[in-house]
């Protein structure tokens, strides 16, 4: 039974747990936590479900799958006949309208509740020790946690400091899935995964797009020839990439954005600005926990722990800022908070997938990390475009792989395929990495033919072990 008392002062409601943000990881966690029969409270100041059905994942995905169609279209005089391929977003705005119910959350937030979690709308903090205060519209009410708290407050959009931009009307994720039609002219901040992904999709809608990334390369944080492949795409596709690239000052007027850049200025129509993420740590009163709001994560144990009674999930432990992570550590953190027994969380096989043509699929170490972390590397490539999959791909096919192994163990900690469908390939590097298959048995392994699976062969045969 749900109690109530004063704590400091204060009418306060005890309950079991307390879960503070439910995007994918505090939903996951509330839900399961509830049916478990706990008595649990999920806080969320936005919509529920967070940045990726509505404002991520979902419809830049959706994005994504209608540039793609536009783009095999246009390869049809190559390999198929004729066509004429008249690009319109509107048909993929109102896909994405009709899959959030008009960014209505109804689909999150009734299951939450049909599951028994009590939802609040406001805005929370800690205020000590198992102890969350929330202020809404309707006044301010206090939750004390018997077991504990989950902070899954997730990450907002990062502007860089550039002179004038913060005054624009630029977009970010946010902002860019409500388009209904391409702008003429586009100009794209940050060249990671979000940013590379919606330049290809509106230069496919028939945008002019700019991309300008202040790194050396392209999706820095992945393989060099990760970023060769996407580059050599976007630049055949028509996407001025520009890297290295450092913007001085932006302005706005007359429905134009002004760029000013080292070797003259870029105007464009509209400004989409990717240049990263912060997570959401300031105001929710973590001092009152001993935790520092001004770092730029939550640090955890192996088994989601973030202090007394707390645990945290999700982009604010800087884990990974994917869904399939805050859903794994949800797992984890469930199992903790119910005294079940739980393999401590291990991220050695994490995967990742940029969406761009061709596809990104990652898991592991890079080559770089492994060399950072004292490995004995060694490195086996494909060329995709080589393999029998990717020459019968035809136009479209770029793309490498490559494995990353210790020479010591024999076994890979780390993989990369880039290619079409890339991601749909990863399954069997990321149980390779995962499970520590020694590398004589993926080499002895079949791997079915055509597929874009024989360039990962042919990496594994070029390992030299």
């Amino acid at each position: 039974m749900i109690t109530t008392g004063t704590t400091s002062g204060a009418d306060a409601t005890t309950v079991d747990v307390v879960v503070l943000g439910l995007g994918a990881g505090g939903e996951h966690a509330a839900i399961k936590l509830a049916r478990e029969g706990l008595e649990v409270v999920g806080v969320e100041k936005d919509l529920v479900g967070g940045e990726c059905p509505f404002w991520g994942c979902t419809p830049s995905k959706l994005m994504i799958r209608g540039a793609h169609v536009l783009a095999e279209a246009r390869h049809v005089d190559e390999l198929a006949g004729r066509a004429t391929v008249e690009p319109d977003l509107a048909p993929t705005a109102r896909r994405i309208r009709e899959a959030n119910h008009d960014w209505s959350d109804d689909g999150h937030s009734l299951p939450l509740q049909e599951a028994g979690v009590r939802l609040v709308r406001g805005r929370g903090r800690l205020d000590g020790p198992g102890r969350v205060v929330v202020e809404s519209t309707r006044g301010t009410a206090v939750y004390v946690a018997r077991r504990g708290v989950v902070l899954a407050t997730g990450t907002e959009a990062d502007a860089p400091p550039v002179p004038g931009l913060a005054g624009t009307p630029h977009w970010t994720n946010k902002e860019v899935v409500h388009a209904t039609a391409a702008p003429a002219r586009l100009g794209v901040l940050g060249g990671g995964p979000i940013g590379a992904e919606l330049a290809q999709a509106f230069a496919r809608f028939g945008s002019t797009v700019t991309l300008l990334e202040a790194g050396p390369r392209l999706l820095g944080p992945e393989e060099p020839e990760a970023s060769a492949a996407v580059t050599a795409a976007f630049t055949r596709e028509g996407i001025d990439v520009r890297t290295g690239t450092e913007v001085r000052a932006v302005e706005h007027g007359d429905g134009e954005f002004r760029l000013s850049l080292p070797g003259g200025e870029v105007v464009v129509d509209e400004l989409l600005v990717a240049t990263g993420r912060r997570a959401n740590l300031r105001g929710i009163g973590l001092e009152t926990v001993g935790l520092d709001p001004d770092a730029g994560r939550i640090e955890v144990d192996e088994h989601l722990r973030a202090g007394d009674r707390l645990w945290a999930v999700g982009d604010v432990t800087g884990e990974g800022p994917f869904t399939h992570v805050a859903k794994y550590q949800a797992v984890g953190v469930v199992a903790d908070l119910l005294g079940r027994a739980v393999r401590p969380a291990d991220y050695r096989a994490l995967t990742r997938v940029t969406f761009t043509d061709p596809e990104v699929g990652a898991v592991g170490l890079t080559e770089q990390q492994a060399r950072g972390a004292g490995v004995d590397v060694r490195v086996g490539l494909a060329d995709v475009p080589r393999s029998s999959r990717g020459w019968m791909h035809g136009p479209g096919n770029e793309g490498v792989v490559k494995v990353v192994a210790d020479a010591e163990r024999g076994v890979l900690v780390g993989g990369t395929v880039v290619a079409p469908y890339g991601g749909e390939v990863m399954g069997l590097l990321s149980t390779a990495v995962h499970a520590e298959v020694p590398v004589e048995v993926l080499r002895g392994m079949h791997f079915p033919f055509p597929t874009f699976q024989r360039a990962v062969e042919t990496a594994l045969r070029r390992l030299d072990l």
